[in-house]
């Protein structure tokens, strides 16, 4: 591979200027203060994390093109990632490439068909009986959990949202990293943060 490239994605190039053009951006933002020295180990990953995303973002679009996919068909944001728990689940790199309504409607697409089952909700409403119970007021205007959980029958579409949202984001998630191994190839030096050949990785067992 050239050396000004750091990857292809289907055969697409992606150049070296991409990386430095977004860390520059990075670095002239406001939280530049927090990003590690450039040429240091962690600069290096950071790099790396920056390849990645760009990356991911060529190939989501290429794909939801493909797809006849536009930004008419997203979900919102919010929908797809309701909370911190749901971005740690999905993963940094797909969480971030979900800001851009494209991706959302192409993880609708990959994930339109996941569905939970009745024996998955009744073993999630036994497991964790207060997960949807309406806290109760305390005192001095506090409130409190609840002592007792509500029946299964009250709480059961909520169950099925919370149970369709996580398995619908590790639909996607085991879909985009196929997709990865299979169109992109990443230039030496600019591996997956995480990949144990790479130097720079301090992730030991």
């Amino acid at each position: 591979m050239s050396p000004h490239l750091v990857a292809t994605v289907a055969g697409t190039p992606i150049a070296v200027d991409e990386v430095d053009a977004l860390e520059a951006r990075l670095r002239s933002g406001p939280r530049a203060a927090a990003l590690p020295a450039s040429g240091t180990s962690e600069g290096r990953q950071l790099r790396r994390w920056l390849t990645q995303l760009i990356v991911t973002e060529q190939l989501v679009s290429a794909e939801a093109a493909a797809r006849g996919l536009t930004a008419f068909d997203a979900p919102t944001e919010a929908e797809l990632l309701p909370d911190m728990t749901a971005r740690l689940e999905i993963g940094s790199i797909a969480a971030a490439a979900l800001a851009d309504p494209c991706a959302r409607a192409l993880f609708a697409d990959v994930t339109n068909t996941v569905q939970v089952s009745d024996e998955e909700v009744t073993d999630f409403h036994a497991r964790n009986p207060l997960r949807f119970a309406v806290s109760r007021a305390g005192g001095h205007g506090w409130r409190v959990p609840a002592d007792v959980g509500p029946p299964l029958d009250q709480v059961r579409l909520a169950i099925i949202e919370h149970l369709r949202g996580a398995a619908r984001r590790r639909t996607f998630r085991t879909w985009l990293d196929a997709r990865r191994a299979e169109l992109v190839q990443l230039a030496p030096g600019y591996e997956h943060p995480g990949d144990p050949r790479q130097p720079d990785n301090t992730h030991r067992h």
